[in-house]
């Protein structure tokens, strides 16, 4: 698999199970990218919803893929703390189009404090049943969930302290 260079402009596409688009996220700067992971910074960009709807951003965020994992973490950063959605799904994959990840519906909020909240269960159970959700896919979701767990309780990977300032400072570099 190849990776984009560092300083790049990339599109990130999520998919749902059926191989349908979800949402395209129009640019996200590449801050670090290898085969294991891609770090990215964008501020105010355009998203565009599978329906058609399209919205931007509010605020300037980094994005954590990893190709070893099966979630993903957006740090969002607002004027009362870091705020992280994270993704269920798939590792990303990279060709020259864009990133890509399919996206298996749950989520989890986590709040500058470090509490989260689990998101999206019944849609989740909603599009488990109606796509035909393999067992070991929901096996590694529901493993994926504890281990976001415990990398937000451990602190870990985006959530050590520094990382989303850390990467924001490099993302203001690149602008």
């Amino acid at each position: 698999m190849s990776f984009p260079m560092t300083g790049s402009n990339i599109e990130v596409h999520s998919y749902k199970h059926n191989g349908h688009i979800h949402r395209i996220w129009e640019e996200t700067i590449v801050l670090k990218g290898t085969s294991h992971e891609i770090i990215g910074g964008n501020d105010r960009i355009m998203v565009k919803e599978s329906d058609g709807r399209q919205w931007r951003t509010r605020e300037p965020a980094i994005c954590y893929f990893t190709a070893h994992h099966w979630f993903n973490c957006i740090g969002m950063i607002r004027n009362d703390g870091i705020y992280y959605y994270c993704n269920l799904g798939t590792p990303f994959t990279y060709d020259e189009e864009a990133l890509k990840y399919i996206d298996y519906d749950l989520d989890i909020k986590v709040y500058p404090d470090m509490t989260y909240k689990l998101l999206d269960e019944d849609e989740y159970a909603l599009h488990s049943q109606r796509m035909n959700y393999p067992k070991e896919v929901d096996a590694i979701l529901r493993r994926s969930v504890d281990e976001l767990v415990q990398w937000i309780s451990q602190r870990k990977g985006p959530f050590e302290p520094g990382f989303i300032e850390y990467w924001y400072e490099r993302f203001l570099q690149h602008r």
